[in-house]
C-alpha cells in the first residue's frame, strides 16, 4: 500500500519557462534509463525476491525511484507551465505561438498533445515500454544489471546538468544524480554479500574454455593488458587453433530418420544448381556502361572510386 506525501523529496525551483529543455528532461522520466524504468525494474525484482534483505532493499529503492519520477516530472511541468497557458488561452498570435512550440526537441508534442504535463516518453517522443525492464530472476545477474542501470542514469543526469544554466534545475538534477551513486553502492554491497557470485547462475563454466582469450581482431592497434594477457589467460593469436576449439571437425551435423533423409535428398535433387550452365539473365539484357563483365561482353566500368566519381560528374553535366 502506498500513501502519497505532497512534499517532494527535493524542492523544485525553476527559473523560467523552457519547453525545449523540458522535452530533453523527459529522457529521465520515460526513457530507458529513467526513473519509471528504474522503479518498475526494482519493484518487480523485489516482489519476486526470496532473500528478506534484498527484498527490503529493492522495495525501498523502487519506492524512492517513484519519488524521483515525481521530482523530474515536476521540473518538466514547471518548464512548460508558461507555454501551457499561452497555448490554451491563445495568448499570442499564431506566429509567436508556433515559434514557441518549436523551440526544439520534442517541445511541440509535449505542449500540444500532453498539455505541458510530463509525457511517458523519452526525449524523442518514443513511448515508455516494459521492454526496458531486463530482469532475469537471478540476483547475481539482476544486481549487476541494476549497477549498470544506475551508472547509465548518472551519466544522463550529468549531460542534462551540462545543458542548463538554471541554478534551481542544476541543484535538483545534481540531487537525483547523486542518489544514483548511493543506489549503486547499495547494489554493489548486496551483490558481494552473495558468496561465489561470479559467474552468475548455478552451472559452472567449462574450465578449459574459461581461461582462453581469442585475439580475433588482428592488425595495427593490437594491444595487450590484464584483460587479455597474463597468468590467468591462455591467449590465442593463431586462429586456426580455434576452428574448431573443441577438437571436432568444425562442421554441423544432425541424426536424421530414414524418411527424413529421403525427403531431404529429394529436395536437394529438385533444387540442385547446374554449374555447367551459364544462362542469360536480366542483368545481361539490361546491361549498360559501368556494368562490368557480363556473359558475352565487357561493358566497362570505373577503375577506382575516383574514376566512378568523375564519371558520375560527367554524366550529370551531360544531362544538364
Amino acid at each position: 500500500m502506498f500513501m502519497h506525501n505532497k512534499r517532494l523529496q527535493y524542492t523544485v525551483r525553476v527559473g523560467e519557462t523552457n519547453p525545449a529543455l523540458a522535452s530533453l528532461l523527459l529522457e529521465q522520466f520515460g526513457g530507458p534509463d529513467g526513473e519509471l524504468a528504474a522503479a518498475m525494474r526494482y519493484f518487480t525484482q523485489g516482489i519476486g525476491e526470496d532473500d528478506p534483505g534484498r527484498k527490503d532493499m529493492l522495495l525501498d529503492i523502487a519506492t524512492e525511484e517513484l519519488s524521483h519520477l515525481e521530482v523530474i516530472g515536476s521540473i518538466v511541468a514547471m518548464l512548460t507551465k508558461g507555454a501551457k497557458g499561452e497555448l490554451a488561452e491563445a495568448a499570442k498570435d499564431e506566429a509567436d505561438l508556433y515559434a514557441s512550440l518549436n523551440a526544439g526537441g520534442n517541445s511541440h508534442t509535449l505542449s500540444i498533445l500532453y498539455g505541458g504535463g510530463p509525457a511517458l516518453t523519452n526525449s524523442s517522443g518514443v513511448p515508455w515500454t516494459a521492454a526496458y525492464i531486463d530482469s532475469r530472476g537471478d540476483p547475481t545477474c539482476d544486481l549487476r544489471s541494476n549497477i549498470a542501470a544506475e551508472s547509465r542514469a548518472k551519466i544522463i543526469y550529468e549531460r542534462l546538468i551540462n545543458i542548463t544554466d538554471d541554478p534551481g534545475i542544476k541543484e535538483a538534477l545534481g540531487f537525483l544524480m547523486t542518489r544514483e551513486i548511493a543506489h549503486q553502492k547499495s547494489f554493489e554491497k548486496a551483490l558481494y554479500t552473495i558468496q561465489d557470485n561470479f559467474p552468475p547462475g548455478k552451472l559452472p563454466g567449462i574450465e578449459k574454455f574459461a581461461n582462453i582469450y581469442v585475439n580475433t581482431s588482428q592488425g595495427p592497434g593490437d594491444m595487450e593488458g590484464p584483460w587479455n594477457s597474463g597468468p590467468q589467460w591462455e591467449r590465442i593469436d593463431d586462429l586456426e587453433r580455434v576452428m574448431s576449439i573443441d577438437g571436432g571437425d568444425g562442421q554441423a551435423s544432425v541424426e536424421l530418420a530414414s524418411d527424413e533423409l529421403e525427403t531431404l535428398q529429394q529436395l536437394a535433387a529438385r533444387t540442385k544448381s547446374n554449374a555447367d550452365d551459364d544462362p542469360e539473365t536480366g542483368v545481361d539484357l539490361g546491361a549498360g556502361p559501368g556494368a562490368g563483365r557480363i556473359t558475352d561482353r565487357d561493358c566497362g566500368g570505373a577503375a577506382d572510386i575516383q574514376d566512378a566519381a568523375d564519371q558520375a560528374k560527367t554524366m550529370k553535366i551531360a544531362a544538364e
